[in-house]
């Protein structure tokens, strides 16, 4: 009688500084053919928000696994099991200066250009920018009885920057990210989710492996031009991280312009109610 395969130890981990947390790469199972299987498991006590010193340990990470292992998939999920991640700290993103374009845009675009495939394994909930961040993935596979997936920043008032939208905008059909982003609607499994393409398949670490290995993903980067391909299918995507600047200086004009019209229709506003009050 066979014995299983036993499980390998860690290739790696990367300590997160502000939360004593950690990034660790493991392989699914000593065996052959999982040997270019990355498992990059995040745990960063108490929800795994994305902040400066989290996204530093992922771009690490992901370095790593490019530059010092065999070319393969990358699968990402959380050590906590009721997140994935729920998103921004936003206390601390206001708060330190150059946040977007120095970490959240990086990781952003670094995840979707990787030059192999990526799956998100949605183990627990993803919210706000913890999505956005599985949206980046090549792949995403949620947990069936447990967590949604939501974009919530309408309820608490925070309006998404155009490479937070893009990406849904991109992947989604119209319907789902209207939805998703002017209802604040929070989609479970079993169906809602894969329904509007927000995942591809429903189970854990085991229906992910299957997954990648039924597509043959393992393969897919061997010819070193997979990171270059998804340059080219995410272009609009990569055109606006890369062009966020300038697109916050047309933000600021329309602010401008939007308050001089409020201003001039308050005042028409303002002229009818005397208006009436005159006549009455």
């Amino acid at each position: 009688m066979s014995t299983p395969d036993p499980t390998p130890p860690p290739l790696f981990t990367i300590p997160i500084t502000s939360t004593n947390g950690t990034f660790t790469c493991t392989n699914p199972s000593a065996a052959e053919q999982d040997r270019n299987i990355y498992i990059l498991t995040f745990t960063s006590p108490k929800d795994n928000r994305l902040t400066p010193t989290f996204i530093d340990a992922f771009l690490l990470a992901l370095d790593i696994i490019e530059y010092r292992y065999p070319k393969g998939v990358v699968i990402t999920t959380s050590g906590i099991p009721k997140f994935y991640s729920n998103g921004l700290d936003l206390e601390l993103a206001q708060s330190t200066e150059g946040f977007v374009e120095k970490w959240l845009w990086k990781l952003f675009r670094r995840v979707l250009t990787y030059p192999m495939p990526t799956l998100a394994l949605l183990n627990g909930h993803a919210f706000a920018g913890g999505l956005m961040l599985a949206m980046y993935h090549d792949y995403r596979i949620q947990n069936p009885s447990k967590g949604y997936l939501c974009i919530n920043e309408l309820e608490f008032g925070v309006p998404l920057q155009s490479p937070m939208m893009s990406v849904f905008r991109e992947k989604l059909s119209a319907t789902a990210f209207r939805d998703l982003v002017l209802e604040a609607r929070r989609f479970g499994g079993p169906a809602a989710s894969r329904e509007a393409g927000l995942v591809d398949a429903y189970g854990g670490l085991a229906e992910a492996v299957q997954f990648l290995r039924d597509r043959r993903l393992q393969t897919k980067a061997a010819t070193g031009i997979y990171g270059m391909m998804k340059e080219e299918m995410w272009r609009q995507s990569l055109g606006i991280l890369d062009a966020h600047a300038e697109m916050v200086a047309w933000r600021d004009r329309v602010e401008e312009r939007k308050a001089e019209e409020e201003g001039a229709a308050r005042g028409r506003v303002e002229a009818w109610e005397n208006e009436v009050k005159a006549k009455l």
